[in-house]
């Protein structure tokens, strides 16, 4: 009866997989001094009564190393990609020039970059506890197999699995956001 089950560990590993992909997409909008288009994604604007991504109502351009450029379609938006950007916690200053909106990015200070290593540690944390949730819902199914008549052997061994897969991608987490802060506070 319980003695087939099999664990899905491949529905796990691509769900812990998803938390280090969101994982690597904060980071790459972290912006190290460095202008990016990517340091945008992350920031929705309220346009036609839903949230779209900056990239979807206007042109994201860097024409310079120090500078973003956004060139917004709508002119209706050009407010509302301001205020988004504004509200979203990258600490630029958008600058208007008609439909186009500037971010100039400011050479990164001490303080400023210790403010983006907690904010790296804050994804990362993030990211960890995605992983976690996938555990938990890996163990809840070994419960709920060794209720159906599962062996307690057979539960130790999944759950070891499942708790394997939780500390190896906990430690991919941690790699990342070493490698990240590093990155952040290089002069």
């Amino acid at each position: 009866m319980a003695d087939d089950f099999m664990l899905d560990t491949d529905d796990l590993e691509r769900r812990m997989d998803g938390a280090l992909s969101n994982l690597r997409t904060e980071f790459a909008s972290l912006r190290t001094g460095r202008a990016s288009g990517s340091m945008l994604e992350p920031v929705m604007v309220d346009a036609y009564g839903s949230m779209t991504p900056i990239n979807q109502v206007g042109t994201v351009n860097v024409p310079e190393p120090r500078m973003v450029t956004i060139n917004v379609w709508d002119k209706g938006l050009v407010g509302k990609v301001e205020k988004a950007i504004r509200e979203s916690g990258l600490g630029i200053n958008p600058q208007l020039n008609g439909t186009i909106i500037m971010l100039p990015i400011p050479e990164l200070n001490e303080e400023r970059r210790r403010e983006l290593t907690k904010v790296a540690a804050s994804y990362a944390e993030n990211a960890r506890v995605s992983v976690r949730n996938v555990r938990r819902d890996g163990m809840d199914q070994t419960k709920k197999a060794k209720a159906d008549g599962m062996s307690e052997d057979d539960q130790k061994f999944w759950e070891g699995e499942v708790q394997d897969m939780t500390d190896k991608y906990i430690k991919l987490v941690d790699d990342q956001l070493e490698t990240k802060q590093a990155e952040i506070m290089q002069v």
